[in-house]
């Protein structure tokens, strides 16, 4: 987001520019992202939702996340923890987080990257061979 005069975007105008994306809906609606707490100036806690991708076992599922963007974010990725049980190689199943040595777009962090990045690459995975036939938890359990 660095424009030409090599200037950086602050925090909370780019955390602005996100909301308003992810209130707007994504592509296909398929993907999806808002605040939690309104109330919070800092704007650190979202939700995000993915509706699983066609032709796998995620078909028609509805999946939700929270990301917390902490103080240095966009210098760091967000930590993200799907909310929804879901079975992942990338995901721990204890915790339901997403663990960055595991998911390439957080373990190659870079500033320009978006939430909106991030859960429409989860969806990708999801439709990964290696994912898109694992046994999923019953629909509707969370972690």
């Amino acid at each position: 987001m660095a424009l030409g005069s090599g200037v950086v975007v602050p925090r909370n105008f780019r955390l602005l520019e996100e909301l308003e994306r992810g209130e707007k809906g994504i592509g296909d609606g398929t993907v999806s992202y808002g605040m939690d707490d309104s109330d919070d100036i800092y704007m650190r806690s979202w939700t995000g939702t993915i509706i699983g991708p066609l032709n796998t076992v995620h078909e028609g599922r509805i999946y939700q996340l929270k990301l917390f963007c902490d103080k240095d974010y966009p210098e760091k990725p967000p930590s993200v923890r799907f909310h929804s049980r879901i079975n992942m190689t990338c995901v721990n199943h204890e915790t339901g987080g997403v663990e960055p040595k595991k998911f390439g777009l957080l373990a190659n962090w870079q500033r320009e990257y978006t939430m909106e990045d991030i859960l429409t690459q989860l969806k990708k995975e999801m439709a990964a061979p290696h994912n898109r036939k694992l046994v999923q938890p019953p629909e509707g359990t969370f972690f």
